[in-house]
């Protein structure tokens, strides 16, 4: 009876490791599968602007992290997953939004990047945005961000100042969402 207990205890255990997590009513994947390897979910959360609650967030690494400064400053690989949760958000405002998270990252400084910013923000205005899209958001170091819409590649946008830019916009010293910052960094 017992060994049928720690059984059923062990399986338990690696069924909810590898269980999905519900936030806002997305499930968000535990693995994320990228171009060179699988990482794990480390946090999710919801970005609330205004009244709304307009994607939810996971972030994704190859170890679970709990230190914000320590995940930006490495150069592991780094993904995260954002799915658009609210009819509002459409490619404007959230090319409006994107460059508001590049300056509170950047201290209000774009030039140096505004180039690949500019690149990497016309994402969002290629297909029109809807409720229920998601993006990936995958940095290796070998090839810089591939930013992905509903599975098809969209744009790669290279160096380590544009993922450190990028990354901050959620877990930076000044976050677009300090309550989202701390859901990705399970704190």
């Amino acid at each position: 009876m017992k060994q049928l207990f720690l059984i059923a205890f062990a399986f338990c255990l690696f069924a909810t490791s590898n269980a999905q997590v519900t936030v806002n009513g997305v499930s968000v994947p535990s693995k994320l599968k990228t171009a060179t390897s699988e990482l794990t979910l480390n946090g999710a959360g919801v970005r609330k602007k205004a009244f709304f609650k307009v994607y939810v967030l996971g972030l994704y690494l190859p170890a679970k992290n709990n230190n914000a400064a320590e995940i930006l400053k490495s150069d592991k690989d780094i993904a995260v997953r954002l799915q658009i949760t609210s009819s509002v958000v459409n490619s404007e405002n959230m090319s409006e939004a994107i460059i508001d998270g590049f300056k509170k990252s950047m201290n209000g400084n774009l030039t140096p990047l505004k180039a690949k910013i500019d690149n990497f923000i016309s994402i969002f205005s290629k297909e029109k945005i809807k409720e229920g899209d998601v993006f990936i958001l995958d940095y290796n170091a070998a090839s810089g961000v591939k930013s992905y819409k509903n599975g098809k590649l969209l744009a790669t946008t290279t160096g380590d100042d544009f993922k450190d830019a990028l990354f901050g916009i959620w877990l930076g010293a000044n976050p677009v969402d300090a309550a989202l910052k701390t859901s990705l960094v399970g704190k």
